[in-house]
């Protein structure tokens, strides 16, 4: 139950500082109150799922030097332009529509002069590494043709020059159990076990697959769900 507790204690400080640093920020970002509230309650929607059909979400900490993307990226911030960062940009340019005509003598692309690509490249904003700060992580998801596909988990990440605090929500069978539970808060209706029932017709996870010449067939459903709701 310690080790319960504990966790539990992070998370509320890791949410706590999350608010504040995103208060403080808010007039920078150019964002209301009341509009950042609505958003960040929907980042953290995935949280409902402690109080739903599906199995709760394990915590996965890491603390160390910066290593986890948030989500791709190392965490980062972007900055507005300076003569030093333009120049530099302005021969990166440069040397890479070199190299591409040297590759491709046949299809060679004109070179801008110096001054146009530098005035140019001064109306850009560049990435740096984050050097202190929060970064949430809401969970990674989009639409394919007819259906939900899972793309990152959620994650809550602090760094402190090149060290990073980071607890991450994972779910058990990953895409198969987010898959799920955005079908089933977004496409469902009813009670939930009416809610669950159309889940798991119109959403199966019923996979099949073949090894050594013996078939196995699982449902997920099975795995991501309680006792309670099978």
């Amino acid at each position: 139950m310690g080790v319960i507790y504990c966790c539990i204690w992070w998370i509320n400080c890791f949410f706590c500082f999350f608010i504040i640093w995103n208060i403080n920020n808010l007039k920078r970002n150019k964002m209301t109150l009341k509009n950042r509230i609505k958003y960040f309650i929907n980042d953290i929607s995935f949280l409902r799922t402690y109080n739903s059909p599906f199995k709760p979400l394990k915590l996965k900490w890491y603390c160390g030097k910066i290593a986890l993307g948030t989500p791709y990226f190392f965490p980062r911030k972007w900055v507005k332009a300076t003569p030093e960062r333009a120049h530099q940009a302005t021969l990166d340019s440069i040397k890479s529509t070199e190299e591409f005509n040297k590759r491709n003598p046949e299809y060679t692309r004109s070179i801008m002069p110096y001054d146009e690509i530098f005035a140019n490249k001064m109306q850009y904003s560049y990435a740096v590494p984050k050097k202190i700060g929060f970064d949430f992580v809401r969970l990674g998801w989009k639409t394919k043709w007819d259906s939900y596909r899972f793309e990152w988990s959620p994650m809550i990440s602090f760094v402190f020059f090149k060290w990073q605090i980071a607890v991450t929500f994972v779910a058990p069978h990953l895409d198969h159990y987010w898959e799920s539970w955005l079908y089933y808060t977004r496409e469902t209706k009813g009670t939930t076990a009416e809610r669950v029932a159309q889940c798991r017709k119109e959403a199966p996870q019923t996979w099949t697959s073949h090894s050594e010449g013996k078939k196995e067939t699982t449902d997920y459903y099975k795995l991501i769900l309680k006792k309670k709701w099978l």
